[in-house]
């Protein structure tokens, strides 16, 4: 090769050397941070474990099922201006409050009625009932056929799992007439704290059954007004 053509061919090499692209840059993906796992849920208090004592089964409840602010607890009363021993319910609080002294009540989480079928006022807890029977209002089986089975004239339905009254329920009458609605267990873990119910006030079983421990007949009862919509999941 002669000399001028190499330098020629040199430069020409170096020119293109200096102007190639360069290997494109291999970019690292970021791998997106994985969310840590859930903390497991809080463990129920040892009051809502399973209730071997009763009849009937009354099961332990679940963790993660009931929200904390709805557990059975000592708490502030809030309504100073009620009698020690009174009950007010809250349908838009979910809570249904017995009046200690010494500004403390006792709060339980409750289900209240669905839209249409809430119930306020005041009434007195006339007597309760041990598991009882569940004698549906000629009114429910108009708008439920299905319960015709279990009808005052039926007789009602035999108390036990399945029973919508649960371990207990307290009868509310105004001037000596009954309602018709009840304070009473049955309420499935999961609903509590929403509108699920004829009008009644349901609890869990376990506190059913301690709020009938602590109450008297003739307990005066005041449920407030809602103003809250309501939102029917189901219906007895």
């Amino acid at each position: 090769m002669k000399r001028r053509t190499f330098l020629a061919s040199a430069s020409a090499a170096a020119v293109s050397a200096c102007t190639a692209s360069p290997p494109p840059v291999q970019r690292r993906v970021p791998v997106e941070a994985i969310a840590p796992p859930a903390p497991p849920p809080p463990p129920m208090p040892a009051h809502y474990g399973a209730m071997p004592d009763e009849p009937y089964p009354v099961p332990a409840i679940p963790a993660g099922v009931v929200p904390e602010h709805l557990w059975r607890q000592e708490a502030a009363n809030p309504f100073p201006e009620q009698p020690e021993g009174a009950i007010v319910v809250d349908p838009d609080a979910a809570n249904l409050h017995l009046i200690m002294g010494n500004g403390r009540a006792m709060r339980y989480g409750v289900s209240v009625g669905a839209a249409g079928f809430g119930w306020d006022g005041q009434a007195v807890i006339q007597y309760g009932r041990k598991w009882p029977r569940w004698k549906v209002p000629a009114e429910m089986i108009a708008r439920q056929p299905q319960f015709e089975p279990y009808s005052v004239e039926n007789g009602g339905m035999a108390p036990g799992p399945g029973n919508p009254l649960g371990a207990r329920a307290l009868y509310l009458f105004q001037d000596d007439v009954d309602t018709l609605y009840r304070i009473h267990g049955g309420c499935e873990p999961e609903y509590l704290g929403q509108a699920v119910s004829s009008g009644c006030i349901r609890m869990l079983d376990h506190d059913v059954i301690d709020l009938y421990e602590r109450v008297p007949w003739g307990t005066p009862v005041t449920v407030l007004h809602s103003v809250k919509p309501a939102r029917l999941v189901s219906l007895y």
